[in-house]
């Protein structure tokens, strides 16, 4: 007979290796019973199966068993009892917890639902954010003309900065909408990694000054004596001697050589802002005039195109937009620990053909619908008689908790 430590360590090694079947065994049961039926299943019992599976003497019941425990190699086989029943049970508990964390529809939206890798993200003003930039060749988009290499050169160049708490998908779809607002792109498609590595898919822009005319407007270029900051978007008064006109800036072009133009390069307002920003959206790049002598090209109604038409030259009065009421709003949630969020019901989504009555949306998950968009259809303040389909997207207010659950059952 072997020394003490050595029966130890022998058993240690019986255990090790009778005991890795009867673990993956604890595993799968556990994991099965947890995933599919919601149930935890007793660890203990899974230990005596798996000391039964290793073929020792009818499980647990070898403790009390003389002929193991007064045996030569008693301590060896004790050992060996102790890490297998060790063994499923970790086992057990990590399967348990698996099928509890698992979704239960594995599909690339829910991992895309997951936000960056946590190394990646920077702390500035006691905020998270995270750097996304594109990596790799920009590709053509299928069924588009090819981009142009100096257009494709600067997509790749790009780097846009986020709020940290954005989930994958997300990140995504405003990087898709930033990239396609800065550059004027026909479309554009978008993967980002964990580590917030950007792939883009292009399509070059399919026209320019054109897109951005409302319907009806007519786009008239004048010279005109520039304010200093006038940017794309603004709303003005061209004052020429024979009329006065009311329009919205299309492009701007101080005579200066070095003086940025406003009509290459993104709106000036934030296109992100939303959710997550405290204050009214900071520009993404806000291109303006450095005003004096230069050339204005302004978007008008088709009676007031005749008299700037006409004029060598005309004046130029920016007026006011107002407030956005839309920022202060997302101000005043925030300070109330609240968000808003837009959410779409999934076709094998929990909510799909239910009521807002019977969801008891409120009560389950502290969220308000404040309205409900099915294509072109709007419900402002939906009742509780209003039933949802796959495709509504929803707005709603409440927690981050909260939210975070919501989306869960509407997904």
């Amino acid at each position: 007979m072997a020394s003490l430590p050595v029966e130890i360590l022998l058993g240690i090694y019986l255990g090790l290796l009778v005991g890795i079947i009867p673990a993956l065994v604890s595993w799968g049961l556990a994991f099965t019973f947890k995933y599919f039926a919601g149930v935890t299943i007793p660890s203990f019992g899974v230990a005596v199966l798996a000391i039964a599976l290793a073929g020792v003497n009818g499980g647990l019941l070898a403790f009390a068993d003389k002929s193991i425990t007064s045996a030569p190699n008693a301590e060896r086989v004790v050992t060996a009892i102790l890490v297998v029943t060790m063994a499923s049970m970790y086992a057990h508990a990590k399967g348990d917890q698996m099928g509890a964390e698992l979704p239960r529809r594995l599909s690339l939206d829910k991992i895309r639902e997951k936000t960056l890798s946590a190394d990646v993200v920077e702390f500035v003003g006691g905020r998270g954010e995270v750097h996304v930039r594109v990596v790799g060749e920009v590709a053509d988009m299928e069924g588009y003309p090819p981009l142009s290499e100096e257009l494709r050169a600067e997509i790749r160049g790009e780097e846009f900065t986020f709020p940290a708490d954005l989930r994958i998908s997300e990140l995504e779809e405003r990087f898709e909408e930033r990239l396609t607002k800065t550059f004027d792109l026909g479309d554009a498609a978008v993967s980002i990694d964990e580590r917030g590595r950007a792939s883009v898919v292009a399509a070059p822009p399919f026209s320019g000054l054109s897109k951005r005319i409302d319907d009806g407007d007519h786009a008239v270029s004048v010279d005109a004596l520039l304010p200093t900051g006038l940017a794309r978007g603004d709303e003005l008064t061209v004052i020429t001697p024979d009329a006065q006109a009311r329009g919205t800036v299309l492009s701007a072009r101080s005579n200066d050589a070095e003086a940025p133009a406003v009509d290459q390069t993104a709106d000036p307002v934030d296109p992100d802002a939303g959710e997550d920003d405290d204050l009214p959206a900071k520009p993404v790049r806000a291109p303006t005039t450095d005003g004096g002598e230069g050339r204005l090209t302004v978007g008008v109604t088709r009676t007031d195109a005749q008299p700037l038409l006409r004029a060598s030259e005309a004046k130029v009065v920016v007026e006011s937009r107002g407030t956005r009421r839309e920022y202060e709003l997302v101000s005043l949630l925030r300070r109330a620990d609240q968000r808003f969020r837009r959410l779409t019901v999934a076709a094998n989504g929990a909510l799909a053909g239910a009521s807002l009555g019977d969801a008891a949306i409120r009560d389950t998950y502290g969220v308000a619908v404040l309205a409900v968009r099915n294509g072109s259809d709007w419900q402002i303040a939906p009742g509780d008689e209003t039933t949802l389909a796959a495709g509504d997207e929803l707005y709603a207010v409440g927690s981050r908790d909260g939210l975070d659950a919501f989306a869960e059952a509407v997904a």
